[in-house]
């Protein structure tokens, strides 16, 4: 992050004549329902990594003083929001969830220019926080708490949802709407108000998404923005007034967020890191197998927490399957995302492609494993200006291996042999992470055996490790998250807490678990 944003600053000081700047898209952040600069009066230049003399635009580098008039904007307008009734909240959602479709198509190209991603993995981003806002908005007529006995005559006991408070949201590049929308509209359906850190190489994403929330008529102050590096970020999770911190990023960041969140008794929600695997057992259907695990792997460039980058297949299938894998890892076509053609784009930027690179020096020179394809910088004609790398297989690949251990999060994929089904979970599991896995086989009881074995918080049958849908949870075990799930039903327990109420209308004192009562 740190080189990053060196690289950014320094582009936009070379950048910083008149005549250029005029000719730049400038962008601000958002704050008690205005659009304002950085109390920095520092910017930063967002470019597209497939072409990074194409400049998206301008944008805040934001401070303490932002976050700490972003959260003071949130505390104002808390009280009205939490007392607007669920279902008129929800009413605001649905219209945005129609704004969200009626410029999908803008958004969507918008994404793949600023991030990279395919057109149509751009469009499936903006898809799902549509989903995500119309399925959220549901509960704005349900938010369901629940009734019980009570233990006293003359007494009735019930359970309801009430907001956590202000929200600080810290959302990642990869999924540049989807990821916001999953914190945002559940935070909002149950009446907190939040602060949202963008990423800092997709905020123009963050920016759509909240001018459309503006345009839906939700109220100043409920939703605020701040755009740029670490330091609005820190701030954010340092601040007293913030009640929650929900945070979409590494592992190590997280860890370090979370330790900070447990010194002010902050709630905290983590999704973070991955090391997904596909069992391939002898009797899967390989072409199917193949055909998922390309797509697992090499989706987003492979940039997903959820990528299948680790391949596990079983040892009187792993010569032919691998053969097959490779022959169409080679055929993909590597290129900036707007071509309707490109099937894999460029990853996010400078750093993270060194990052990728050095892991594939590792593979060949440290793990020993073999080379199968790919393994290269791409950088001449159309990929001069970009951040391209070819989609890369290694074969003969170890379980302690580093690049079968470590996240890579690129477009690297590695393949292991096992012989029992056993093994095969054991390898699996034998990560410090717990997201997502998958199985490919013909055999029920295999697959229901290592859905019931897998450790992992998502399980798949036939299919890759990606494809989650908004209406079941989101989330991992072990060193993939807290416990938190976001997605489904289950992301209000992370954004509204428990009031258990109790009412005694039989006229006198009642003491539960004293008193004794007459049958």
């Amino acid at each position: 992050m740190a080189k990053a944003e060196k690289a950014k600053t320094k582009k936009a000081d070379k950048k910083s004549d008149k005549k250029a700047v005029s000719k730049t898209a400038t962008y601000y952040n958002y704050i008690g329902g205005e659009w304002i600069k950085s109390s920095s009066g520092e910017w930063f230049e967002n470019v597209n990594p497939a072409d990074t003399t194409d400049i998206i635009g301008r944008f805040p580098k934001s401070n303490a003083d932002d976050v700490n008039a972003a959260v003071a904007a949130a505390k104002a307008a808390a009280t009205r929001w939490r007392r607007t009734p669920a279902p008129k909240r929800a009413e605001i959602l649905f219209r945005l969830a129609q704004i969200l479709e009626r410029n999908k198509d803008e958004f969507t190209r918008d994404m793949t220019r600023e991030m990279g991603k395919v057109l149509k993995e751009a469009g499936g981003d903006v898809q799902e926080a549509i989903d995500c806002t119309y399925y959220t908005a549901g509960e704005g007529r349900r938010l369901h708490g629940f009734t019980t006995p009570a233990e006293m005559p003359n007494k009735f006991a019930m359970c309801v949802r009430q907001p956590v408070g202000i929200c600080g949201l810290i959302t990642p590049f990869n999924f540049p709407m989807a990821i916001p929308s999953w914190k945002l509209i559940p935070a909002l359906v149950c009446g907190n108000t939040v602060v949202i850190k963008s990423g800092e190489d997709v905020p123009l994403s963050t920016i759509n998404l909240v001018k459309a929330c503006e345009e839906a008529g939700i109220p100043r102050g409920v939703i605020n923005v701040v755009n740029g590096f670490s330091e609005p970020g820190e701030a954010l999770v340092a601040h007293e007034d913030i009640r929650l911190i929900s945070f979409t990023g590494s592992t190590d960041t997280g860890r370090i967020i979370a330790e900070q969140c447990a010194r002010t008794n902050k709630i905290v929600s983590l999704e973070m890191g991955g090391k997904n695997a596909i069992i391939v057992m002898d009797d899967a259907d390989i072409d199917n197998a193949v055909e998922g695990s390309l797509w697992g792997a090499f989706g987003t460039s492979g940039q997903r927490c959820t990528a299948s980058s680790r391949l596990v297949v079983h040892k009187k299938v792993y010569k032919k399957f691998c053969e097959k894998l490779v022959e169409k890892a080679k055929k993909l076509k590597v290129g900036n995302g707007l071509d309707p053609k490109t099937e894999v784009g460029p990853v996010i930027n400078e750093a993270a492609m060194s990052k990728i690179l050095n892991y594939i020096e590792i593979g060949k020179n440290e793990d020993k494993a073999t080379l199968a394809c790919g393994g290269n910088r791409l950088t001449k004609g159309e990929y001069k200006n970009g951040y391209f790398i070819e989609p890369t297989v290694f074969t003969n690949v170890k379980r302690n291996d580093r690049i079968a251990q470590e996240e890579i999060f690129g477009p690297v994929t590695v393949v292991i042999q096992f012989e029992t089904l056993d093994e095969a979970i054991d390898i699996v599991n034998d990560v410090k992470y717990g997201l997502s896995s998958a199985i490919y086989t013909q055999d029920v009881n295999q697959s229901f055996y290592a859905m019931q074995e897998l450790y992992t918080g998502i399980c798949y049958v036939n299919s890759a490790t990606i494809g989650a849908e908004v209406h079941l949870p989101f989330g991992g075990t072990k060193g993939t998250g807290n416990g938190h799930r976001e997605a489904g039903t289950q992301v209000l327990d992370i954004f509204s807490e428990w009031k258990s109420l109790y009412i005694d209308y039989s006229g006198k004192l009642q003491k539960a678990q004293i008193d004794e009562v007459e049958i």
